[in-house]
């Protein structure tokens, strides 16, 4: 069989509409994204409600910076972690997706926003998509692993 048929043949088993396992990666991927950002925003606007944040048009003072990069980070976390639970299979994998969604909503925001504080947060912001990822991918595999007997018993 030559290069040519051996694309046809994958080409005509390609199906017309996503598979039901791809379906449920994707609604698993926006779940822990919508968990992540619903809990942020929220923790955000209470942030602001007492007057720890300024107001939503007043630059904050570099060192509140700080607060706005450290308090979303187990929220990040726990978003992939819902991802990887969410995950019909390869729940690392799923979890590191969403890193990737993150690192790019990072970079977008970075670019949108970067007049608006320090250099060094919206870097970090960028940083921070794949560690949060990968811890939160990484307990719910201990989790996993936790009932699974070991290889030498």
């Amino acid at each position: 069989m030559d290069a040519i048929e051996t694309l046809q043949g994958s080409v005509a088993r390609t199906p017309d509409r996503p598979s039901r396992g791809t379906l449920r990666s994707v609604a698993a991927v926006l779940g822990g994204l919508v968990a992540t950002f619903a809990v942020t925003t929220a923790v955000d606007v209470v942030l602001h409600a007492f007057g720890i944040f300024p107001p939503m048009n007043v630059r904050m003072a570099d060192s509140l910076f700080v607060v706005a990069m450290a308090h979303p980070l187990p929220f990040n976390a726990i978003g992939a972690y819902i991802t990887a639970r969410l995950a019909p299979s390869h729940p690392m994998r799923h979890a590191l997706a969403l890193g990737a969604v993150g690192v790019v909503i990072g970079t977008l925001g970075a670019i949108a926003m970067w007049n608006f504080g320090p250099a060094w947060y919206s870097l970090a912001n960028i940083a921070v998509g794949f560690p949060c990822a990968w811890v939160g991918g990484r307990v719910r595999e201990r989790q996993r692993d936790v009932g699974r007997p070991s290889a030498g018993a």
